[in-house]
């Protein structure tokens, strides 16, 4: 890849009830995602609103398995807040390590 760092969107899709039912997880989830961050892997995070169906959250890695990872342990998806997951590769090509010429 030329030494461009690689750029993946795991996409979350979640329970009806997600508002009601994360409360116990949050900071376990939390917690989790900040020692991604810390480690420059995890980009930034968040949900959809109205309705609150979904989470997305933006990696920079080379190695689509610390995305897999990431979602493997994650406790949202260990006690079925999320319901499904997957991962795109994202060919960024705005923005502070764009995939650009």
């Amino acid at each position: 890849m030329g030494g461009v760092t690689a750029h993946w969107l795991l996409f979350y899709d979640y329970v009806p009830d997600y508002l009601e039912r994360r409360g116990g997880f949050r900071l376990a989830h939390f917690e989790h995602a900040q020692a991604h961050r810390d480690r420059g892997e995890l980009v930034m995070a968040g949900a959809t609103a109205d309705p609150a169906d979904q989470g997305i959250l933006a990696f920079r890695t080379d190695d689509r398995g610390v995305v897999e990872r990431f979602a493997e342990n994650d406790p949202y998806v260990k006690n079925g807040i999320v319901t499904q997951w997957r991962i795109r590769r994202w060919m960024m090509v705005m923005g502070d390590g764009a995939e650009t010429p």
